[in-house]
């Protein structure tokens, strides 16, 4: 126990780093999601083979190679660009491969999960609003986004604790976030049991409170809507 509160502010220190990288990854994914959304809803084919090619080889490749793959390989490659060009070399700094590579990732995931809630509001209530007179950025703003948003929340709330829970890949390429602060903790200390413990509760307490504010979002995107009762 004293171990622990000797190590404590290493460990909170660790945490605000993976809030950092999930939320920030966060920003990424649904805008990649976005993106890859309405390219796999659009009319022109190469949009669509693309994001297909995207969706289907993020989600078959582990999260882990990935990270590795961005951060070792895409540091190659890129000093490989670096050295023809005879231009210094540069290091990737783990925290923004750490983000870059969990967004581009869930990225995907968001991909099918935005497309499906588009794909879920019905027809009839945008041409509705086209019919009052509103612009098509207004049928989306005011029709379209908000009617998609309440059909996705469930995956954006899976999908966001998921990725939370994945911000501990980020470990193996050096970043001291929470789980690998606990790692050289328990190492020194040979307490290891202890530690991790401590992430344990650490990641609850994050997930907790996403499920608290993900519920209170879905009550308010879903007032006014009559639930079904089997």
């Amino acid at each position: 126990m004293n171990a622990l509160i000797e190590y404590s502010p290493s460990l909170f220190a660790g945490a605000w780093v993976t809030l950092q990288v999930a939320l920030l990854s966060l920003a990424l994914a649904v805008a990649t999601g976005l993106l890859g959304a309405a390219c796999k809803l659009s009319p022109y084919l190469p949009l669509r083979l693309w994001t297909m090619l995207y969706t289907t080889v993020v989600r078959g490749v582990p999260d882990l190679v990935m990270m590795l793959l961005v951060f070792y390989g895409g540091q190659l490659v890129l000093n490989e660009v670096l050295d023809y060009f005879e231009w210094d070399f540069i290091e990737i700094d783990p925290f923004v491969a750490g983000v870059m590579t969990i967004g581009f990732v869930f990225g995907a995931y968001f991909t099918e999960t935005f497309r499906g809630a588009f794909l879920s509001v019905a027809a009839g209530q945008l041409e509705a609003g086209r019919a009052y007179g509103m612009t098509g950025w207004q049928v989306f703003r005011r029709v379209l986004f908000p009617q998609m948003l309440r059909f996705a929340l469930p995956g954006i709330g899976n999908n966001w604790l998921v990725l939370l829970k994945s911000t501990a890949i980020v470990s193996m390429i050096g970043l001291s976030d929470m789980t690998r602060v606990a790692d050289q903790a328990g190492r020194s200390t040979h307490q290891p049991f202890t530690f991790y413990l401590a992430v344990c509760v650490l990641y609850l307490a994050m997930t907790a409170i996403s499920g608290y504010f993900l519920g209170r979002l879905t009550t308010r995107y879903n007032v006014g809507v009559r639930e079904a009762h089997v």
